[in-house]
């Protein structure tokens, strides 16, 4: 990737025009409409990014990756990774996984260089206490990361915290006794009021929603799940409710994200 001093930057529009394979994909209409959300797709070994890319302030850009696509090919990517990167992909015992970890990993890097105008390659992350990666030295954007199944997703903002999480929606475990253990009493009254059928579906749609927030708060599991709910049945605006400040709620915008069938997705951003 050339970066200099005079590199270009070109937006997603004009990614679109680029053979990428990219396409658009659909977000939720977030319940305040003043945090546009763009999300894009990168579904072929041969997506690249050689100019930088323009994030306007207000604005956050989610990318859907399609791992299933680019797996057990070589990759322009896999060039940037650290050595630290490198040596834990290494340790995964299956090369699925060590394909998916270095896959996300370098996309993130190539990502996040476009963005702030950097060698992907020497980008040097920081990792908070809970290990939510930052860039050094960098307070220009906000990025997080979440990868489950064949599917990652990669959130970028200029606002100043975020979260995204993205599960394979799953039927193998007991629904009751997880949202018994992680979810409100609100939110388990919302769960089990649905028919059986969409159930396990809507158990994923609030698990996204609840683990974007506490990734972008930065807490992870550390923060009580009794504190706050999210009301996330399909259809209808999601909302978030804090305790035992009410008036919390107000600084974040919190949203589903719209996925491929088999997957729940979602994104939290700070309003500052």
């Amino acid at each position: 990737m050339g970066f200099g001093s005079t590199h270009e930057c070109v937006s997603l529009a004009e990614l679109r025009l680029v053979a990428n394979k990219l396409s658009p994909y659909d977000i939720d209409d977030p319940v305040e409409n003043d945090f546009p959300v763009s999300v894009q797709r990168i579904e072929s070994v041969d997506f690249f990014i050689d100019a930088g890319l323009s994030l306007p302030e207000k604005s956050t850009h989610g990318w859907i990756v399609d791992l299933a696509a680019i797996a057990n090919a070589p990759a322009p990517w896999h060039g940037y990774l650290s050595d630290d990167e490198r040596a834990r992909s290494a340790r995964f015992h299956f090369e699925q996984d060590r394909q998916r970890y270095s896959n996300t990993r370098g996309l993130l890097r190539m990502l996040v260089g476009a963005y702030v105008g950097l060698d992907p390659g020497k980008l040097r992350f920081t990792y908070a206490e809970k290990g939510k990666p930052e860039l050094e030295g960098i307070a220009e954007i906000a990025f997080n990361v979440s990868h489950s199944g064949e599917r990652a997703l990669i959130g970028v903002t200029r606002h100043e915290r975020i979260g995204v999480d993205v599960e394979k929606i799953r039927t193998d475990f007991d629904i009751a006794a997880i949202a018994r253990r992680f979810f409100s009493s609100r939110e388990q009254e919302e769960l089990f009021s649905l028919p059986v059928a969409e159930q396990f579906q809507a158990f994923f749609q609030c698990w996204t929603l609840k683990e974007s927030f506490i990734k972008a708060l930065g807490e992870g599991l550390s923060h009580p799940l009794h504190q706050f709910d999210v009301s996330f049945t399909s259809g209808r605006p999601v909302s978030l409710h804090t305790r035992p400040e009410p008036e919390d709620a107000s600084g974040w915008y919190i949203q589903r994200i719209d996925l491929d069938p088999g997957y729940a997705a979602a994104v939290t951003i700070s309003r500052e």
